[in-house]
């Protein structure tokens, strides 16, 4: 893929990494799973990052097999990933791999099913592939920007809910009493589903890209690595991530962290905007 291109031959060269992304990434997968106990402490080594966040030896495993195959895939792309030390060549390039070896550490390093592996390739600063792969549940996500999202190889949409009453929402308790706040209507709160939280955020958002959640809230301090795969998911099923004002969330900026964000399909955005700008 040449460094730079118009926006759909990007897509088209997109496509074409699709099969060998797959195997790397279930390649990847099989690096991890030996360390993860169902229901109990990871056998991994773990340790303490700048900030006291946890990371394992298989994050750092799967980030450096990854690294090493994603450059080999595109060589003129940059990279952005959350164990690898940041480069600011990243926002001079056209193309970027932004890659979580593990989103939700916490998960995988105490048993929990829900972490996942985020892969996305940028192309002027948009995903034009996004990847995500849940190993435990096996279900791994695709998008290809302009050809459509799927999971297993089965095409995915966002769900039809158009109201908060009655959606299932998910998300931090002080976002989900500010959207309940907000929506209420003669001092009746919006009758919503409250689904436990998915403790990676990829596959949080993606579980709204299947239709399995309407209302994906996000605290903010999520990184680009966390989103930007799933978010294009998202897109190409009938959504999208934006933050509280309803604004398209952007990428491979100088600062890679993001504020308070909500994941959902379009046909909920305004009136899940107007819930928590009121509440």
């Amino acid at each position: 893929m040449p460094a730079t291109m118009t926006p759909d031959a990007a897509q088209a060269h997109a496509q074409a990494l699709v099969p060998a992304l797959r195997e790397a990434i279930r390649e990847a997968a099989g690096l991890a799973l030996p360390f993860y106990r169902a229901g109990e402490q990871t056998g991994a080594r773990i340790w303490s990052k700048a900030g006291g966040s946890p990371v394992t030896e298989a994050d750092v495993a799967v980030d450096t097999f990854l690294k090493i195959r994603l450059s080999a895939l595109l060589p003129a792309a940059a990279w952005l990933s959350e164990e690898t030390a940041d480069d600011a060549l990243r926002l001079k390039a056209d193309l970027v791999w932004i890659v979580d070896p593990i989103d939700g550490t916490r998960a995988f390093l105490t048993g929990h099913p829900d972490w996942s592996i985020s892969v996305a390739l940028l192309s002027g600063g948009q995903p034009v592939l996004g990847f995500v792969h849940a190993p435990v549940s096996g279900h791994f996500y695709e998008a290809v920007a302009g050809f459509g999202a799927t999971r297993n190889g089965e095409p995915i949409r966002a769900s039809a809910q158009a109201t908060l009453a009655g959606a299932r929402v998910t998300g931090p308790k002080p976002m989900m009493d500010r959207l309940a706040r907000g929506g209420a209507r003669d001092g009746v709160k919006p009758d919503f589903v409250v689904v436990e939280r998915v403790p990676s955020l990829a596959l949080r958002v993606a579980r709204v890209a299947d239709g399995s959640i309407d209302v994906g809230l996000v605290s903010s301090d999520a990184r680009d690595w966390d989103l930007a795969g799933a978010d294009l998911l998202l897109r190409e099923a009938g959504g999208s991530v934006s933050d509280l004002s309803g604004r398209p969330t952007t990428y491979n900026r100088t600062d890679p962290v993001h504020g308070s964000l909500i994941a959902l399909p379009d046909g909920l955005r305004a009136q899940t905007v107007d819930a928590l700008e009121r509440g």
